[in-house]
């Protein structure tokens, strides 16, 4: 059932029809159409396509507040050839080990030399020609990195406070890995992705630490 208002009224009186007209064409008794015409009575979904072939109409037509029904939708869409979307792609090749200085060459040395010949990822709108991809090979970053992880890692992005970055640090034996970067004033605090080790303080302009590259994406292995 529903109340949404019928046109009713504005049909007879297009057709020049009488109520009486309306109730031989539909079956229905004079009464009830006449409540239908003013609107103080209910219709049923029977009532509905019984009006409908009396006028020769589409339901949806019947009514006061009308839309545009979807069979009228022009079906002739076309898809523009031309889009404003500029993707640029770049092929990353992966390594297992994190370059001291990346750049295509070396990254191609580390790449041959760590067991990752011919293996690259793609990378979508990034114009930095030292990126490259460092293969997670154990679980030591869960749940963050996992076993089988690509991370792309950008030297040309700027790493703020709080990224997650490549970075190179102590004096006597510098490290290399992927940890999270804090500046502050007289110190920069280093922690692992999980927090699961204690962080490591360096002071500023005393101990070595040099931002290798910021981790930009994650391909995540799927099992």
């Amino acid at each position: 059932m529903s109340s949404t208002e019928l046109r009713v009224k504005e049909l007879l009186r297009e057709r020049g029809w009488t109520t009486k007209v309306l109730a031989e064409k539909t079956g229905m008794s004079e009464s009830y159409l006449t409540h239908i015409k003013n609107g103080t009575r209910r219709w049923n979904e029977d009532a509905l396509k019984k009006l409908a072939n009396a006028f020769n109409l589409h339901p949806v037509d019947l009514f006061a507040q009308r839309k545009n029904r979807t069979d009228e939708v022009d079906k002739n869409v076309k898809i523009p050839e031309v889009s404003n979307v500029n993707l640029q792609l770049k092929i990353v090749p992966v390594m297992g080990d994190i370059p001291s200085n990346p750049s295509p060459y070396n990254n191609q040395l580390t790449q041959m030399t760590t067991g990752y010949k011919d293996v690259f990822v793609p990378v979508f709108n990034s114009v930095d020609d030292s990126m490259f991809c460092f293969c997670v090979e154990n679980n030591l970053m869960a749940p963050v990195f996992l076993k089988g992880d690509y991370v792309i890692i950008s030297p040309e992005t700027w790493t703020r406070s709080g990224d997650v970055a490549a970075v190179e640090y102590g004096n006597e034996t510098p490290m290399k890995a992927i940890m999270q970067v804090t500046y502050m004033e007289d110190f920069i605090v280093l922690e692992s992705v999980n927090h699961k080790n204690p962080p490591v303080a360096l002071i500023r302009g005393k101990d070595n630490f040099r931002v290798i590259g910021k981790v930009i994406y994650r391909h995540q292995k799927l099992t």
